[in-house]
């Protein structure tokens, strides 16, 4: 397998559309980036939940997830489930994200997630964010639509147990869920270490990739 390297990673970038999309799709790398890089600037945006309790969980959440993280977090109040009725509010927010930062990373959903919340934001991070590494993570569901991934971050094993850990501590108003257990959540990142040669991984679409081999 060939890794490629990449370069300095000093800012990152995480967005979700619903309160724990970015820690159940890219918990573990946020927990491995975080511990590695201590400072490193993290801007997350979250379109829905914004003055509930899922937003509280949710700040909770990243904060555990983002250790010694200088993390920036904004939750709006999208409608849940209604994303395309409020394109035009979802593609400000995505905007006004991309006007304040310039990040080396960006975690996104999947541009072909089922949930067209999900779908959605994912096809509006191109218009904002052209020139940047955008990974889209993935999250398992009743619709069945996880594919072959094209990335991969092996998780070591207690960073895989570290997320499973924080995702039931801190999203309680999500544990009657009958996908929201700790099988769901280690047998995918077994899964997708078996395909990278790692005991745990998590798995990242790439729309777009550009390489630098000169150096």
């Amino acid at each position: 397998m060939i890794r490629l390297g990449a370069r300095r990673l000093d800012r990152l970038v995480a967005v979700g559309a619903h309160c724990d999309d970015i820690a159940i799709g890219a918990g573990g790398t946020l927990l491995t980036t975080c511990l590695a890089r201590p400072g490193i600037r993290v801007d997350a945006l979250v379109l829905s939940g914004g003055g509930t309790e899922r937003e509280a969980e949710e700040r909770a959440a990243l904060t555990a997830f983002c250790p010694g993280a200088d993390l920036r977090l904004t939750v709006l109040k999208l409608p849940d489930g209604r994303l395309p009725a409020y394109w035009e509010e979802a593609k400000s927010a995505v905007e006004e994200l991309r006007a304040r930062t310039e990040p080396d990373l960006v975690l996104a959903p999947r541009t072909d997630d089922a949930h067209q919340d999900h779908r959605g934001l994912a096809r509006l991070l191109p218009t904002a964010f052209r020139d940047h590494l955008v990974l889209g993570y993935e999250i398992v569901k009743w619709d069945g639509d996880l594919g072959r991934p094209s990335a991969y971050q092996p998780l070591l094993p207690e960073t895989a147990e570290r997320k499973v850990r924080l995702l039931q501590e801190h999203y309680p108003s999500q544990r009657h869920r009958p996908w929201y257990d700790r099988e769901a959540f280690l047998g995918l990142a077994r899964i997708r270490g078996i395909e990278c040669h790692a005991r745990y991984a998590e798995a990242f679409d790439v729309t777009k990739l550009t390489l630098d081999l000169g150096e």
